[in-house]
């Protein structure tokens, strides 16, 4: 399982092939010299020291320099080459990771927290990256150093070489001991990191709300619990990453001590010299430091493969509302939309939110939904752009199913506005032409007028070029309905969605946002989910929808003229706003 998810890591290397190679020529070369170095230490010590040729002093420790200073240039383009393709695949990971996020079904966002999965673009993603460049750069290099220390090992004294290399295995013990226990460390470390991160998007975004209840405390002993947990878990691997060398030089000691004994008693037996001797234990200790490295580069390896396993457990999700092969374009609505007897619900085994919804609406009406919350209605609508499909019936426009056409010509026909307005925190100008990033400024500033928002625009520092704030906080609730509704007036989409986007509005701002509504719906195919009956009374048909069906429809006079649940919520909400406003009264 591991090393799948490893090779498929990998895989992201392939288009970066040539400068891997040049690479790992320069890693070949790097260890080679290093090789040579322990090498060198044989006519060092017996040709300088012993033998006392003052040609070798002038000679030998030329050649060290320039070894020294060759492995010097060798290491950085190695390194400079290897971080490089690392970098890119990291990039081409993350890229391709938030695309796979821009196409996966609301559904999928509903499942998962915003924090969750930053965290798995921002850390997980880097964690990959060690597993791609440090371990691929270590396991080469070591490899190839290993392979040439082993040279020289055994070029000086094969029986030498053999005492010390039974102690060898030992030394990958702890290696393969530890990784297993490090991989799964590393996937609570970062469940428990994608908690915290969630946590802080949360109480960040939600601070307000925060400070308005008095619940710093609280949040913050609930982040001290998440992050001490954090702690014990990152402690764990800590104390993995800690034993795994120490272990792996201990047995490295057995072996050295063996070799010592035996290489003493081949020197004062006259069978070897000094310096062969001290050049094989030169090498022998250069031969365990890439053992030592590649007991870190495991772990890296396992946190790499950890992280890769939830980044690809998202990459691998497949969006439920998938476009048709071969899906052609939708051209423009003519004629009507139709529900055909539509069911839907969000989880197979769940219950039905909608059931039987049949529903005909001609071109250029005007269709409120209206009911008690929960009942569907924001369901229905959401079913018109393909944000979820049915599990039954059919929804067409001009007698063709929705499931046959591209999603993006479908969503170019269909404007949304919102009660909980989304604004990124740019500039207003890229806020009302967002999707439209070439839309020119005045064709914008002509959907601001005809939104009721020229005028507020005008009035801040930088007009259309004022930065709004994270989701728009420096404009008043009514400033940004009405920069939502400039932003479908520009788009100018024939069927219009109205997602009770008044009812977060005070008296004054709703009058304003209500008469730019009534410009951006004129002419247009316009469905209205509605909190006060009161917008709706102009529509064409009302539907009433309760438990997921649509148990009357019919006009605003029609509904009110009979013993219905329309005149019920009209009469209720006359009432309420009739008491309000002698409440209000005798407090002035």
């Amino acid at each position: 399982m591991g090393m799948t998810i490893y090779r498929r890591m990998l895989e992201y290397v392939r288009p970066y092939t040539g400068r891997l190679i040049l690479a790992m020529a320069f890693m070949v070369g790097v260890s080679a010299f290093h090789g040579s170095i322990a090498f060198l230490v044989k006519p060092a010590l017996d040709d300088i020291f012993i033998k006392k040729d003052a040609s070798r002093l002038a000679l030998i420790p030329l050649l060290v320099l320039g070894v020294y200073l060759v492995k010097a240039v060798f290491e950085f383009s190695q390194a400079y080459l290897m971080s490089g393709v690392g970098q890119r695949v990291i990039r081409d990971i993350r890229e391709r990771l938030y695309r796979h996020l821009q196409s996966l079904s609301l559904s999928f966002y509903m499942k998962h927290s915003t924090g969750v999965l930053m965290s798995r673009v921002l850390n997980d993603v880097a964690l990959m990256q060690g597993a791609v460049t440090e371990a691929v750069t270590g396991l080469i290099k070591d490899f190839f150093t290993g392979i040439f220390l082993i040279g020289v090992v055994f070029y000086r004294d094969w029986r030498l070489a053999l005492v010390a290399l039974v102690a060898f295995p030992l030394a990958f013990w702890p290696i393969a001991k530890f990784g297993r226990k490090m991989r799964k460390t590393s996937i609570k470390t970062q469940e428990v990191t994608g908690g915290l991160t969630a946590h802080l998007q949360e109480t960040i975004s939600g601070a307000k709300l925060v400070k308005a209840f008095g619940a710093e405390e609280y949040e913050v002993d609930r982040f001290a619990a998440r992050n001490a947990n954090l702690f014990r878990l990152n402690m764990k691997i800590v104390k993995v990453q800690a034993l795994t060398s120490p272990l792996s030089e201990t047995f490295a000691g057995i072996g050295a001590a063996a070799v010592i004994f035996y290489g003493g008693y081949s020197v004062v037996n006259g069978q070897s010299t000094p310096g062969n001797f001290f050049s094989f234990m030169t090498a022998l200790f250069m031969l365990y430091e890439p053992v030592k490295r590649l007991s870190r580069v495991n772990n890296v390896i396992q946190q790499g493969i950890a992280a890769a396993s939830r980044v690809f457990e998202v990459m691998d999700t497949l969006p439920e509302v998938e476009e048709k092969r071969g899906a052609r374009a939708l051209p423009p609505v003519r004629r009507e939309i139709e529900f055909d007897r539509v069911d839907f619900r969000y989880h197979g085994d769940g219950d039905y939110i909608l059931k039987d919804i049949a529903l005909r609406v001609p071109v250029g009406t005007m269709v409120a939904v209206v009911g008690s919350s929960g009942a569907g209605k924001t369901t229905l609508v959401d079913l018109l752009p393909r944000f979820y499909d049915p599990q039954n019936g059919a929804i067409r426009i001009d007698g063709t199913d929705l499931r046959d056409v591209s999603l993006a010509s479908l969503r170019a026909q269909i404007g949304v506005v919102s009660q909980h307005t989304i604004l990124f925190n740019d500039t207003v100008r890229a806020n009302i032409a967002y999707g439209m990033p070439d839309a020119p400024l005045p064709r914008i500033e002509e959907a601001a007028r005809r939104a009721n928002a020229h005028g507020f625009i005008s009035k801040l520092r930088e007009g259309y070029d004022t930065v709004v704030g994270e989701q728009g906080l420096k404009l008043s609730g009514g400033e940004r309905q009405r920069l939502a509704i400039a932003r479908a007036l520009l788009k100018d989409a024939p069927i219009l969605i109205l997602d009770e986007a008044t009812s977060a509005l005070d008296t004054e701002s709703e009058s304003v946002v209500q008469e730019a509504l009534d410009t951006l719906m004129r002419g247009r195919t316009t469905f209205v989910i509605a909190h006060r009956l009161s917008t709706v009374r102009n529509a064409h048909t009302i539907l009433v929808v309760e438990e997921g069906r649509i148990v009357e429809r019919g006009t605003h006079e029609e509904l009110l003229s009979g013993d219905t649940r329309y005149r019920s919520f009209y009469l209720k909400q006359f009432e309420e706003r009739k008491s309000g406003a002698a409440t209000g009264a005798g407090q002035d």
